[in-house]
């Protein structure tokens, strides 16, 4: 009986010590969360997790595994938000300068640090409220040699389809009226490069899909372009975007179309950061 209470008297510590720690870690989140939103100038409390048990051993040694921050960001020149997110290993900081306020210099071993524009900022930007994008077409006898679907791009080509104003009778030669145009949706083949800091996309020819091309959701029917609507066509659909939205200031070094979204991404080794400025001003 006496080894019975002992037994329990052990689980209920233990159960005690992984509330505790627990409650740590949701307290240092919810401290990192305030200062980033602070010191970004953010409309929300950003999500802030702390991984690896025991949290309390971590804090004790100053030194945290892995930490997850998310984020929504606005930003002037692309309406609505934006997605960014940042993934720290190996962070030094001791708890009690947590605990503080004091977090002006963190080292940190890797900084992972990811932009995500979503559908419907994109389609704002580009000013074509069902804009869509994809990823190369997956019959490799286009000569595009793509991947398929809405995955990632492959060689910086990708698919944008949208509904435009155009000519309801495109062969007819002459400038476009208000009583001729019909909004058709238009697909479009593009580039999608990072250029230094900022992200180019580039249309370069209307994409007509053919039966063997099947995109999932993507216009593929034949459209008929007028030599003199093309220019204008493509001119929609390319912009340009600043990446300075990246994390702590990690440099870009890649950028993918993945579900829809456009993601630029870059890291950094032995990093020096402000954990309460996720935006660099």
């Amino acid at each position: 009986m006496g080894f019975r209470r002992v037994i329990i008297g052990l689980l209920c510590l233990a159960g005690l010590a992984v509330v505790l720690d627990f409650g740590m870690a949701a307290y240092s989140e919810y401290r990192v969360s305030r200062l980033l939103r602070e010191g970004s100038d953010l409309g929300a409390d950003p999500e802030v997790t702390f991984h690896g048990f025991p949290f309390v051993l971590q804090a004790m040694n100053g030194e945290f595994q892995n930490v997850d921050i998310r984020a929504r960001a606005v930003r002037p020149d692309i309406p609505g938000e934006i997605r960014v997110e940042a993934n720290l290993r190996g962070v030094h900081l001791p708890f009690g300068d947590l605990t503080d306020g004091n977090v002006s210099k963190v080292p940190v071993d890797l900084v992972e640090a990811r932009m995500r524009v979503e559908p419907n900022e994109l389609g704002r930007l580009f000013k074509i409220p069902d804009l869509q994008v994809f990823g190369p077409p997956a019959d490799k006898s286009d000569g595009l040699g793509g991947s398929g679907g809405s995955g990632m791009t492959n060689d910086g080509v990708i698919i944008l389809t949208g509904t435009l104003p155009l000519d309801s009778a495109p062969e007819s030669p002459g400038p476009l009226t208000v009583s001729t145009r019909s909004k058709e949706a238009v697909s479009v083949l593009a580039t999608l490069r990072l250029v230094g800091d900022q992200i180019q996309i580039t249309a370069t020819d209307i994409y007509r899909g053919t039966e063997n091309t099947v995109l999932s959701g993507a216009d593929t029917s034949p459209r008929v372009i007028s030599e003199a609507d093309k220019p204008r066509v493509l001119a929609m659909f390319t912009r340009t975007i600043d990446t300075r939205d990246l994390p702590f200031g990690i440099v870009p070094t890649k950028v993918e179309a993945i579900g829809g979204q456009i993601v630029v991404e870059g890291k950094g080794d032995d990093v020096t950061v402000d954990l309460d400025r996720l935006q660099q001003p």
